[in-house]
């Protein structure tokens, strides 16, 4: 596979890198990737940003593609920590990418894993699960979620047997994109600045281990 394009923010010489994939319907620099990546290199993290073949086709063409087949999105997430090491990485994304990265941190024993909204299950559909691998996952982990995420609310989560190396870390009110209702008196922009400073403490954890 050729290797993706990456798009670097932060220090070089940072002692932790970050690698960020995209979600399944916006690009490496939706406004969501550009907060998270801009907020932990002003903090001295590497930031590096990728996109799936499919969404740098989507950007070359103009016309909106799926997503690849899941082993190609598997050969890109590895083609990516092949480059960067994983002796000080900690990969991750938002939804899709969060939950392909979860799929290649233990076999790659990178240092951390964060899942910004990660994709428990089709919305509308509980049924069907997407957590068979995080019943056992060894890597430590920081899934920030949406409380009202149609990919898996709060409720629904308290009952998966997730593994003890997952930590959650619930966005009051939040959708799949962290942003709360009107009504509930929270804004998105206070969710998203919750869930950098949980990443950063996190990733500070990790920098220390």
């Amino acid at each position: 596979m050729q290797m993706p394009a990456l798009l670097f923010d932060g220090p070089e010489t940072a002692s932790v890198t970050v690698a960020l994939a995209h979600g399944a319907g916006a690009a490496m620099d939706s406004p969501f990737i550009n907060f998270f990546a801009a907020g932990l290199a002003q903090q001295g993290c590497r930031v590096v940003r990728f996109e799936f073949p499919y969404m740098a086709a989507r950007r070359r063409g103009g016309s909106r593609r799926p997503p690849d087949r899941l082993t190609v999105l598997l050969d890109c997430w590895q083609s990516v920590i092949d480059r960067l090491g994983p002796e000080r990485l900690v990969i991750g994304g938002k939804s899709l990418g969060g939950r392909i990265a979860s799929m290649m941190a233990d076999r790659n024993r990178v240092r951390g894993l964060v899942c910004l909204g990660y994709p428990f299950h089709p919305p509308g559909r509980p049924e069907t699960l997407r957590i068979e691998h995080l019943l056992q996952i060894q890597t430590p982990t920081l899934i920030l979620q949406g409380a009202c995420d149609p990919f898996g609310t709060q409720a629904d989560v308290a009952g998966y047997p997730l593994s003890s190396a997952i930590r959650l870390h619930w966005l009051a009110d939040g959708d799949h994109g962290f942003k709360p209702r009107v009504a509930s008196g929270r804004t998105e922009q206070q969710n998203w600045l919750e869930a950098l400073a949980a990443v950063s403490h996190f990733i500070e954890e990790r920098r220390a281990g």
